[in-house]
């Protein structure tokens, strides 16, 4: 493993960058990448510090929802620099047609979140064509469509017990942690949706999946102010949720395979959120602390919270650590916290640096990265502006004047481990990945049984060896160019490898055909680690559930900019 690898380095005490962890790890490698916590880059926090710091204000500018949570709803969100609309069409539950997955066709809400403030007009065109879905056109300006359901027990308990004057039972919120769980946030051309690379520089959701976020948070609040609207059809009395229960109750989020698609199709993205990420870690364990240094006591303070939301958690999980045991090794990376306080000079400690190597030699992985994750925090402003360097162009071109030969070479150097796996046995080559012809959703199955599907997933490490064994048959003068006049199948691959040379994290290292691979370690990467999501419960290997925004600042909160630790939250008393 390279010492320059910018997923895996941490500071020295002298300020030299230095491996963090045994040369063993390999951080591309899918199990590694499903580790990563949530941190200050994970875009549901970076999107609500922007909010914060700017204070958006969230106002409901029209309520035409009945006793049978039938009608509409407009949200208006000025943040300032832009005023934004989310529209919601609001439904009576039925199970009928209602499915987690995308090919659902019934569901509880479906909204859109539009630029500027949208007319009665734009209002009735989204009623016709939102319901369409995947026959439906969206209306100019618009951004996301969104779709959700209730989670039925919380909702419904929470609605009965503020009709009877009380607060919903904690123990009944936890199970789920939220009201309405989000089954979709399509945009980015999608639906005729605005294409995110075409929203101007200075737009405030201009950063990648920053408008997916912000409908996911109005998908949250919709979802507190619909259970006070149906208590209060039944009790005009009924109070509302109390402040902090609407802070710990986030909105749920399901994910499966499609985010397996999104990696392999984003390279660019992920090496740039990777090497942010760590970049952040750096620039915190680089920090010049003593004993009672602000930075100190708020890591401190931010482990303790780390602990108290783990020993909470009750969920369980199938392929990933237990929270119980996640909490015990944070305590003792806290007790260790102490004790490298206790040997502090003022200002002259990498106090951080040494924590996070003792932490990435004494305990578990997934404890080691929660408090990389909380590292992140006591440098916002590196986290901020790394966060604007996210969006970028997924296009990929040929250079056809490079020799073959650099080409070649470039392949051997940066696709080494390609070249490490098995790809030619019939395990390494067992599945394809297809749309059926009853979902929009990706599956994976034995090639066998789809004989005549179109493979939708990259099969990386066989293109990188076919491109390679090409290259080995160039003449010694020939030019990429000649190599794809002879073999033009060739030319995506060509592309990616040319237009991402010198980026070291962009694509996992994973054979997605192989039966031993596993997707919830990819899709855990994309909703834990980019994402945010908490609680992220797994099941059969391949579908993750749980909560974003959990804990997050309320409307009001926002509009005060009320900036306090709101991740990781503790169980209301």
């Amino acid at each position: 493993m390279s010492s320059s690898d910018p997923v895996t380095l941490a500071l020295s005490s002298s300020g030299a960058v230095a491996p963090a962890i045994p040369d063993s790890f390999h951080p591309m490698l899918p199990a590694h990448l499903a580790m990563l916590q949530p941190s200050r880059l994970s875009v549901s926090r970076s999107m609500m510090a922007k909010a914060l710091k700017e204070r958006w204000r969230i106002v409901l500018h029209d309520w035409r929802i009945d006793a049978n949570a039938v009608g509409t709803a407009v949200y208006h969100i000025d943040t300032g620099a832009m005023v934004f609309s989310f529209s919601v069409l609001s439904f009576a539950p039925t199970a009928q047609g209602k499915t987690g997955r995308i090919i659902g066709r019934s569901w509880d809400m479906m909204g859109a979140l539009t630029e500027g403030r949208v007319s009665d007009a734009d209002l009735n065109a989204m009623a016709v064509e939102l319901p369409k879905l995947y026959e439906g056109r969206a209306t100019p300006g618009t951004l996301i469509w969104a779709r959700a359901n209730r989670s039925s027990r919380a909702f419904d308990h929470t609605v009965q017990a503020l009709v009877a004057g009380e607060q919903p039972d904690i123990g009944v919120l936890s199970e789920v942690c939220y009201l309405m769980r989000n089954t979709g946030l399509d945009g980015n051309g999608t639906f005729g949706t605005r294409s995110f690379l075409s929203l101007e520089a200075d737009h405030p959701l201009r950063r990648p999946l920053d408008a997916q976020m912000l409908s996911a948070y109005m998908m949250r609040t919709f979802s507190i102010d619909l259970a006070h609207h149906l208590a209060r059809v039944r009790n005009p009395e009924a109070p509302d949720i109390d402040p902090a229960i609407q802070r710990y109750l986030g909105v749920g989020n399901g994910s499966a395979l499609g985010l397996i698609l999104f990696v392999n199709n984003h390279p660019r993205l992920i090496h740039n959120w990777l090497t942010a990420r760590q970049q952040a870690i750096q620039a915190a364990c680089a920090l010049r602390v003593d004993a009672e240094s602000q930075e100190v006591v708020m890591l401190d303070r931010m482990i303790a919270r780390t602990i108290a939301f783990r020993r909470e958690d009750r969920m369980e999980y199938e392929r990933f650590a237990d929270s119980a045991m996640v909490a015990s090794e944070l305590a003792q990376v806290r007790e260790t916290l102490d004790r490298l306080r206790g040997q502090t000079t003022a200002g002259s400690s990498d106090l951080f640096g040494q924590l996070a190597r003792w932490a990435q030699a004494h305990v578990h992985e997934e404890t080691c990265q929660c408090l990389l994750g909380l590292l992140t925090e006591l440098v916002p402003d590196v986290c901020d502006r790394e966060a604007e360097k996210l969006a970028v162009s997924e296009d990929f071109l040929v250079e056809p004047d490079m020799p073959a030969a650099d080409l070649r070479e470039l392949v051997r150097r940066e696709y080494a481990w390609a070249f490490e796996m098995d790809v030619d046995s019939e395990a390494a080559r067992r599945h394809i990945w297809y749309k059926s012809v009853s979902a929009e959703e990706p599956r994976r199955g034995p090639a066998a049984e789809v004989e005549y599907a179109f493979n939708l997933g990259l099969d990386l490490p066989r293109l990188a060896r076919d491109l390679h064994a090409a290259l080995l048959d160039a003449a010694p003068h020939d030019t990429v160019g000649d190599v794809l006049m002879r073999s033009p199948q060739l030319r995506n691959i060509v592309a990616r490898v040319q237009t991402l040379r010198g980026l070291d994290a962009h694509s996992p290292h994973m054979n997605i055909m192989d039966e031993q691979f596993v997707p919830v370690d990819i899709v855990r990467l994309m909703n834990v680690g980019m994402h945010g999501v908490d609680k992220a419960r797994d099941y059969l290997g391949r579908n993750l559930r749980g909560v974003l925004f959990h804990g997050a600042p309320t409307p009001a909160d926002m509009a005060a900019g009320v900036a306090t630790d709101w991740f990781f939250p503790q169980e209301p008393r």
